[in-house]
Formats: structure tokens, sequence, C-alpha cells
């Protein structure tokens, strides 16, 4: 039986029989020896190595510091560290080292191109490495041109094709042969861009005669193109799903099995408990089916996988809404009553609309399945948000609440779809997660701030919501299901009703809420304010105490508001102010607020009431009108100054469009009643009017200064003093009438604030003061008027219309009418 090392003596024997006749020596040369484990450098290739041995190290020195070539080999086996003459092959690769890296643990990482093949001769010790002396092996070419042109053309067009099948090599390659000279050099390139084993790449390393060398690569280049083929074949069968079912159960069970031994049955555990509580919640069909198809992927997928994750996340979301429990209405209306007033005085309405839902309830029971969409509308600070958690509190539902101010992207409201990074459903869905109910009451926050941009409008989403005929099934991007929102009660709050569009308008019940009087605040204050304030900062009731009349001049003289949210910070800062008193002075037990602690701690009075007590001066060309702003309601003064010129009129004080068109308005009266106010017919022709309301920083608008702004100019016109005690509002047209306006509450009480003892108003609104005239001032006096010409009568101080003078017949109409006689 023969040894190893005797057959592998007469193989090399037998191939450099065969290569005899092709090989071509060059001249005998000294290298080191660089033996490589389970690699084969070939000609024409770079390789990057590890080189840790020390004689390896040694070596690459040795070449660094000659020539930088060394010969490159492969061990037989890779168990052997220290290879003597026979643990590597004697053919193999001079190469040249292109680059050398001395690493921190004492290894270098070199660069090696090879450049030719080459056998040993001979094998000689250096100092510390192994060394040989070598003959580089140049095959002879090919005499038969025909033949190598074929060799060539075959090798060509089959790498060709396997750089197209092949995503991992570059179609670049193929720019490096320019023709049939090149055979040698395609040859090995070939060899060196295939996955060839290690011992078949040494056997085409020894291989030096080309044409059988070329012959060895074009079969195993045929094989690896058959394989590529193959490989997109399946590819192709993959993503066209042929025989999908058979596919899905084969790679289903294989997919158990493996589960099985990697002990991966949790997650299929996990998947067999979502599919029980989506059963268990009885979802809608729709629903349900989603779930299951979801759950089907998941089953299929890797548990860490992303898409894994997204599913999962997905089928979360489905179960944990609520779908079929619902908070009964257990709440008694006398029961409800309480609890709304309790918690807040006055609001009328609102309370009224409360109740007549819960009586409807109660009496139509299930058949009553639309919700009522309210939107209370009212200044900042009255209470829009905390009533609307009363009314939960009252009808006995959760309570849920979504901020809407600032936004306007209109995946807040429907989710984002689920193909996203990090989707998920929209506030809407959000919020029926949280209640876990699907009949709670829903508060829209500050509706009138959404803004919308290129990511879209919040406020159309929010029309499918807030629309009973269509919010059984509002649609959310993320759930692509239906969700029933018909039993949602919401409430939707806003301080300016006009930012609103009109057709999300248009599906709410407006409840306005106005401004609270002083005699409300004051209750408020009394029954609400004092006694949380006191209750925040650990107080007892009788260790701080402050008097009506005091309460009630904080409330006059340092609040300017239509709400409490001021009031309330001022009572808080008294409770601090007092807390620090009462730890100065350990003797004090209680503290009653008088007057003088006021101005030591709330400083000078910001808004000090008028003396109404000393009668104002009647002045010629300033008219006092009301105004509705966002915190309530404000006097404003027009003046109005003539003076030579040339017919011009000039407006300023940051005046509006409607406002400047008003002043217009206001002028051509005047232009049309001059006769009857004892002007000159052309009395503007060589006078210019200027009219200005103070307070220029501030933006002003709308319609209702428009008699305010007539009279001031009248006033000018016929130096006639407009009475101070009185304030104006509404609007005017071309022929003298005086239209309707609106916030007339707000107004009527800003005119009893600034000490004005006469409010003329349109005869349209009187309707509307009639609702509230029992908590206005029983000393102010209410001219409700339908023309300018009353509304002047009662804010001159003299009469404005003069006598007509009698116009004396014409005589050309005298004779055309002699004409007609005849």
């Amino acid at each position: 039986m023969k040894k190893k090392e005797d057959m592998i003596e007469e193989i090399k024997n037998e191939k450099n029989a065969q290569n005899e006749h092709s090989v071509m020596e060059g001249k005998q040369q000294f290298l080191p020896i660089l033996p490589l484990k389970n690699l084969v450098a070939l000609p024409k290739s770079i390789v990057p190595v590890i080189v840790g041995r020390e004689f390896s190290i040694k070596a690459i020195d040795f070449a660094m510091d000659s020539n930088k070539q060394v010969f490159v080999t492969a061990q037989k086996s890779t168990d052997i560290e220290n290879p003597k003459e026979d643990d590597f092959y004697h053919y193999g690769t001079r190469a040249v080292v292109l680059q050398v890296a001395r690493m921190s643990n004492g290894t270098l990482k070199i660069l090696i191109e090879g450049t030719v093949r080459a056998k040993i001769d001979e094998v000689v010790e250096g100092e510390g490495f192994m060394g040989a002396m070598v003959n580089d092996l140049i095959p002879e070419p090919i005499e038969d041109e025909a033949d190598q042109k074929a060799l060539w053309r075959n090798l060509y067009s089959l790498f060709k094709e396997f750089v197209d099948l092949n995503e991992k090599v570059s179609g670049d390659v193929l720019k490096l042969f320019k023709g049939p000279e090149d055979l040698d050099y395609l040859i090995d390139t070939i060899a060196v861009q295939m996955h060839l084993d290690f011992q078949v790449r040494q056997e085409v390393l020894e291989l030096i005669d080309i044409r059988k060398r070329a012959m060895k690569v074009l079969k195993l280049l045929r094989s690896e193109v058959e394989i590529l083929k193959a490989e997109k074949n399946i590819r192709k069968r993959v993503q066209s799903q042929v025989e999908k079912h058979q596919r899905d159960y084969y790679l289903t069970e294989q997919m158990r099995a493996i589960q099985r031994e990697l002990g991966r049955e949790d997650y299929q555990q996990e998947i067999a408990e979502l599919r029980k509580k989506a059963k268990k919640c009885k979802l809608p069909k729709e629903a349900m089916e989603k779930v299951e198809s979801e759950l089907k992927r998941l089953e299929q997928m890797q548990p860490t996988s992303p898409e894994s994750s997204v599913s999962r996340n997905y089928v979360d979301w489905i179960i944990s809404l609520p779908w079929h429990k619902q908070t009964t209405d257990k709440v008694s209306i006398a029961q409800a009553e309480k609890i709304l007033n309790a918690s807040h005085a006055s609001m009328k309405k609102p309370k009224e609309r409360i109740i007549e839902f819960l009586a409807a309830r109660k009496f139509a029971g299930d058949a009553l399945k639309r919700s009522p969409i309210i939107c209370l509308a009212g200044p900042p600070g009255v209470g829009k948000t905390s009533l609307a958690k009363s009314v939960a509190d009252a009808l006995g539902r959760k309570l849920v609440r979504i901020s809407l101010g600032g936004m306007r992207d209109e995946a807040e409201v429907r989710g984002h779809r689920r193909t996203y990074i990090g989707a998920m459903p929209g506030k809407l869905i959000q919020a029926m997660k949280k209640a876990q109910v699907t009949n709670p009451v829903v508060v829209l926050d500050e509706i009138d701030k959404i803004s919308a941009d290129f990511r879209g409008d919040p406020a159309s989403a929010l029309l499918e919501a807030l629309d009973p005929e269509q919010n059984y099934e509002f649609s959310d991007y993320f759930l692509e299901v239906g969700y029933d929102l018909s039993k949602v009660m919401f409430i939707t709050t806003a301080n300016v009703v006009d930012h609103i569009p009109y057709p999300l308008l248009d599906r709410m019940e407006v409840i306005h809420l106005s401004g609270y009087t002083d005699d409300e605040k004051l209750e408020i204050a009394k029954q609400f304010l004092l006694p949380k304030q006191r209750k925040e900062h650990g107080l007892k009731e009788d260790q701080v105490v402050i008097k009506d009349d005091l309460l009630k001049k904080v409330i006059e003289e340092y609040t300017k508001e239509a709400g409490v949210r001021q009031l309330e910070q001022l009572v808080a800062k008294l409770m601090r102010k007092s807390i620090q008193k009462l730890l100065k002075d350990k003797k004090l037990k209680k503290i009653e607020i008088t007057q003088r602690l006021i101005d030591s701690w709330l400083k000078a009075a910001p808004f000090k009431r008028p003396d109404t007590s000393k009668k104002k001066k009647d002045i010629a060309g300033l008219a006092t009108g009301l105004a509705w702003t966002e915190v309530g309601g404000d006097v404003l003064e027009i003046e109005v100054t003539v003076l030579n010129g040339k017919g011009g009129l000039t407006l300023t004080g940051q005046l509006g469009e409607v406002m400047q068109e008003s002043a217009q308005a206001a002028m051509s009266y005047t232009r049309s009643r001059a006769l009857d106010l004892g002007l000159k017919e052309d009395f503007y022709s060589d006078v210019d009017i200027h009219v200005h309301i103070p307070e220029g920083a501030i933006p002003k608008d709308g319609p209702s200064a428009g008699i305010t702004m007539t009279t001031a100019l009248v006033s000018a016109l016929t130096k006639n003093p407009v009475r101070s005690d009185v304030a104006m509002t509404g609007e005017v047209t071309l022929r003298g009438r005086v239209l309707g306006v609106g916030g007339l509450k707000e107004k009527l009480l800003a005119a009893t604030r600034f000490g004005k003892t006469t409010v003329i108003v349109p005869k349209e609104n009187e309707k509307d003061i009639k609702e509230f005239q029992k908590e206005l001032d029983d000393n102010l006096e209410i001219i409700y008027a339908d023309n300018v010409d009353d509304v002047m009568r009662k804010a001159l101080v003299k009469e404005p219309f003069k006598k007509k003078a009698a116009k004396k017949p014409v005589k050309k109409k005298a004779k055309k009418k002699a004409v007609k006689k005849k």
C-alpha cells in the first residue's frame, strides 16, 4: 500500500511530464516562502493576507528589504503551524507585496499581487524563515491561431453570461480584455472570480499549459453558469408564487420543526394567545379577517424580523380597542343638575342642553343612538374645558381630552399608514384605547387653533368624525377597518368660531359662553377660587380671610378679562403672600387681607375704574364705540378732525378693510344728508378729514363701529359735541340704516365697566339683549335705534338736523311744462 507522500510525488511527476513540453522556465532566483492556509493565490489576483506566524513575518521583512517579492504557496493541511518542505505545494505564485501594515498585536496586514506561476527547485533555509530557489513557469502560446480564437470566444462569451447572472461581479471586469492575446490573463481572471474549492483552485494553478487550463476553466465556468441560471429560475418561481399552497404548507412544517429544535415554541404560544384574545373581543367580521391574516403572516415570520414587529403592533392595537364595552348613564337628572351647578356658576344654556340630552337618553334608551356634537365657544378663562369635564361627571362617563391647538398634520387625526416606520393610529383612535369604552366624552380642545400645510388639513379629516351620518364607520389609515364613533359624545371648545371652517362648524351645535359680570366673578371667587387655592396651599378656611368689597375691588381694578384666569392667579398670589407673612411672624394665626396689604402685595392697580362721579367734558369729533375682543368687551374711542384741504379722507389706527369701508359708508351718508345737517352740499371739496382710532399698535376690524364713526364725523363737521356718557355699537348703511351686530353682552358689560350710563344699540338686537338683561347694571340705559338719525339725536348735545329751506322753481322746467300743455 503506497503512502500518501508517495502518491503526491507520483501526481507531481505526472504533471511535470505534462507541462514539460508547454513550459518555458525563467531565470532561477531566491525568494522567501509565504505558506498560506486555505488560500491559493493565482496570477493577476490581488489578495489581502493577515500574517501572524513568526517565520512568515520574517519572510515579509526580508522581502521588503530586498525586491518586495515572495513565493506564495498553499499549505496542504491547516493544522500545521510550522510547515516543512513536504507540508506545502511546490507549485505556487511569485507575488509582489504591495502594502504592509503592522497591527497592534504584532501581526501584519499585507496586500499581495500574483505575478506569475512559479515552482520551487530547492528549499533553502533563511534567517528565521524558509526560502527557495524558484523558477517562473511561463506557458508557451498556442500555435494554432484558430484554436486560440475559438477558446477565447467561448471563454469570453461564457464569462460575460456569468457576469450578467452574478450580481457580485462588476461588469467593468470585461473591459480588461482586448482580444485572444489576453487568453492567459482571461483564464486566470475567471478562476479568481469563481468560487472554486481549495483543491480545484490548486489544480488550476498547477496547470501550466494554456489549452488544458482553458478547457478545465471552461468546464468549471459552464457548470457555474448553469447553477446561477438554476438559482435565477428558483427565484422567479418563488416570486411568482407557483404552487403557493404546497410551498406554504412545506415551509410552515419546516418552520415548526426548526422552532421545536431551537426551543421557540413560546413564539407560537404568543400567537395562539393573540388569536384567543381576538376571538374573546368579538371583533367585527372585517376586523377579525384582518387580524387572522396578520396572525398567519406572523406564524411564517422570524420573531426578530422588522415585519414581525409591525404585524404584532397592528394586532395589539386592534385587540386593545373597545368594540362593544360601554358605560351606562346612571346619573339622575336632579343629580346631574346638582353636579353642574356645584362646579360652574351661571352658564345657563350649556347646562340646559346637557340636561336635555340626559332626559332624552333616559326616555328613549338605546333607541337614541346619536350623541350630540357640541361646540362651546367663548373667551379664554370662562370655563369651557372644565365644563366639559363636569359634563362627563354629570353623565357618569369617562372623559378623554385631545388638544388640537397647533395641529397641522392630517395624520394626527387619521393616523399613519402601516408601511411607515413607527406608524400608529390617529388621536381619536388613541383616545378610544385610553377610554376603553365606546361611549366616552371626548373633548376636542381649541378646535379653532387648527392650521393646515403641505401635510394635509386636520380640519377636513375631522369632518368624518364629527358627522353623525358618517362616524359610525370612521376610517383610520392605520387600522384599515371602520371604527364606530357614533356613541361618542364630542365636545369641542373654541375662542372664535369664525376661525373654524364652515363645513366643520355646520356639523356642531354651537353654544356661546359669554364673559362673566363682576358680580358673577365675585361669586365664582367666593365659591370656587378661594376654597381651591386654600386647599392647594394647605391653608385652613379661617387662616386667610378677605372681605367681599375688597375682593370685588381686586376684580374691577386688577383684572380685565372675560373669564377668571387672571383672577385665579391673583388669588393664588394673595395666598402665597399670606403664607410668607405667617411664616415670618409665628405669633400670627390668622390673616385678614386689607386694602393696605392689597396695595403692597399687588402694587398699583393697572385697570383703575374711571371716576363716574365727575362728568367728562363733551367734545366735538370724539365718540365712544363698543368692541368685542377674544378676552371680552372693550371701549373704542373714535376721533375725527377736519382740516383745510382738497377733499381727502385719511384713516389711521391700523384699521382692517371692513372698518375702512365703514368709514367710507359714514362719509357717503354724511354727504347725502349735508343740507339736512346744515352743511354745504360741496363741504368736502375744501377740507381734509382725518379719522383716527387710538392704540394704533392693535389691529382693529369689523362693521360694528359704523354708527360711532358717523356720529363722530357729523359732530366734527357741525361742531356739535358728543355726549361723553354715551357709548354705541352698530353697523351703518349708505341709507342710514342701523344693522345688528354680535357680542352684545360683552360690549354692554364693558360700557358699565368704563362708566357709561347710556348705550345705543341696533333695534335688531333687542331680542338678544332681553336674554341677559337681568345680568346688566340697573342704571344702564339702553336705547334701540334702527336709523342713524335716531342715533345722532341721542348722542349729540344739540339737535343735529336743521329745517329745510324751500327751493325756488326753475324757469326751464316751467317752459317744458308749457310745451307739454301745448
